[in-house]
C-alpha cells in the first residue's frame, strides 16, 4: 500500500477519525479535573521537595496522565472492542497506569515500579498472544525467534514503558515525541492492512495532542508516572501489533527509528551513569534536555529541536517503508538514491545535535584512534558530574 492510499485508509476509516477526535476532546476535558485532583490526594510535584532533579521551578499537579489514560481507553473500548489481543493492551495499560499512580502519591522504588510493569507486560504477551515471532533481515532473511518470542516482547514492553518514563522531566517533551511515534505508528499499521493497530495509534496521538493543550511550557500539569509508564506500554504494544508481527524488513528497523532520540537519550543516559558507577535507574541531569538548557536553549526551544529531531527520524523510517530501496527483493537505483538522500539530511541533522550537545568529544576520537591529542575534557567532566550529582548517590 503507498504513503497516499495508506493516509487515505486512515481517514475513511471510521474508528481512526472518530478514534482520535474523540481521545483529543476527552483529553482535554478531564486534564483540569486531574489538576484540581491532584492536591487533594497528595500528586503534587515540588520542586524544592523532590529526590530528583527538576525544570520546572513551581509545584505542578502530577497526574495528569489519568487524562491521557481515559484519553485511550474509552475510544479504545467503543471503536476498537474488548476482546482478542486489544483486551490483554487495554487491560495491561490501566493496570500499569493504577501502578504509576501509585508512585505519583505514595512512591515507589524504581526495582519495584520494573517489577510491576514486567508483571503486567505477562497479561498482553502470555494471556493474548501479543507477540512478534520473527523479524526479516536484508540478505539474512527471516530469523525466527522460537521459544524466545515471549521474553523478547516482555523486554520491549517493559523497556519502552520506562524509556517514555525516562524522558518525561520537561514540558511538552514525552507527550510531544509520543504523539510523534503513535502517529507514524498509525500510518505504517495501515499500510499493513492493520487497522485495530493503526486505530489504537491514532487514539494514543489524539490523547497527547490534548494534553500538549496544558504541558506546554509553561506548563500547567505534567503526566507523571500514570501517564509516561502506560503511554510507553501502550505505545510498544501498539508497534507490535501494527509493525513487528508483519513479515517486511522495514517492521524491525520502524520502530527502532521513530523512537531513536529516547532511545539514543536513555542509552547515553544510562552508559554515563554507569562510568560514573552510580545505579543506571538513579537520576541525573545528563539527559538530551539538560544539556541544551545547560548551553542556554529555553524549554519551549529545546522541546522544538527535539521533536523535530524525531520527527525526521520517524519520516526516514516513512520513507523507507514507502519507497524501498530493495522492492520485491530487487534492488532499485532510484528509490536507493532517494533512500540515501534521506538518510544523509537525519544523518548532518544528528550529527548538528550531538556537536551541539557536546557529546562526541576529542577523546572519544581519541579512543578510535583518530586523535592523540591530551585534552582536560575528562577532569572538566568529572568535575561537573560531581557538581550534578552532588547528594544523589
Amino acid at each position: 500500500m503507498s504513503f497516499l492510499d495508506s493516509l487515505d485508509t486512515l481517514v475513511h476509516e471510521g474508528a481512526v477519525v472518530w478514534g482520535f477526535l474523540a481521545a483529543v476532546v476527552i483529553t482535554l476535558c478531564l486534564a483540569p479535573a486531574t489538576a484540581w485532583l491532584a492536591p487533594r490526594i497528595g500528586a503534587v510535584d515540588d520542586p524544592g521537595h523532590s529526590d530528583r532533579p527538576r525544570v520546572h521551578e513551581r509545584p505542578l499537579p502530577r497526574i495528569g496522565g489519568l487524562a491521557i489514560v481515559a484519553g485511550i481507553l474509552v475510544p479504545a473500548l467503543i471503536w476498537i472492542g474488548f476482546d482478542g489481543p486489544y483486551r490483554g493492551i487495554l487491560l495491561g495499560t490501566a493496570l500499569v497506569s493504577l501502578l504509576g499512580l501509585v508512585d505519583d502519591v505514595r512512591g515507589l522504588r524504581p526495582s519495584v515500579k520494573a517489577v510491576g510493569v514486567l508483571l503486567i507486560a505477562l497479561i498482553p504477551v502470555v494471556g493474548y498472544d501479543v507477540t512478534f515471532e520473527s523479524v526479516s533481515l536484508p540478505f539474512l532473511g527471516n530469523i525466527d525467534f522460537g521459544g524466545f518470542e515471549a521474553p523478547l516482547t516482555i523486554f520491549w514492553i517493559v523497556f519502552l514503558a520506562n524509556l517514555v518514563n525516562l524522558i518525561d522531566g520537561m514540558d511538552a517533551l514525552a507527550a510531544g515525541i509520543v504523539s510523534i511515534a503513535a502517529g507514524s505508528f498509525a500510518i505504517l499499521a495501515a499500510s499493513f492492512g492493520r487497522i485495530d493497530a493503526a486505530a489504537l495509534a491514532a487514539i494514543v496521538c489524539g490523547a497527547t495532542l490534548g494534553f500538549l493543550r496544558y504541558n506546554w511550557n509553561p506548563a500547567r500539569i505534567i503526566m507523571g508516572d500514570c501517564g509516561a509508564l502506560a503511554l510507553g506500554f501502550v505505545l510498544a504494544c501498539v508497534a507490535v501489533q501494527g509493525v513487528l508481527k508483519t513479515a517486511a524488513s522495514i517492521a524491525l528497523i520502524a520502530p527502532l527509528l521513530v523512537l531513536a532520540v529516547p532511545i539514543l537519550d536513555t542509552s547515553f543516559v544510562v552508559l554515563k551513569r554507569l562510568k560514573y558507577r552510580r545505579p543506571p535507574w538513579g537520576a541525573d541531569q545528563n539527559h538530551f534536555y539538560h544539556r541544551f538548557m545547560r548551553i542556554g536553549f529555553s524549554q519551549r526551544r529545546t522541546a522544538a529541536y527535539l521533536h523535530v529531531w524525531a520527527a525526521m527520524l520517524a519520516a526516514w523510517a516513512l520513507l523507507v517503508r514507502f519507497v524501498p530501496p530493495r522492492p520485491l527483493g530487487e534492488w532499485n537505483l532510484r528509490n536507493s538514491l532517494i533512500v540515501a538522500a534521506g538518510a544523509l539530511v537525519v544523518f548532518l541533522a544528528s550529527v548538528w545535535m550531538v556537536y551541539t550537545l557536546e557529546i562526541l568529544k576529542a577523546r572519544h576520537l581519541r579512543v578510535l584512534g583518530l586523535g592523540r591529542f591530551a585534552t582536560r575534557e575528562e577532569e572538566e567532566e568529572a568535575a561537573v558530574e560531581r557538581v550534578l550529582t552532588a547528594g544523589r548517590r
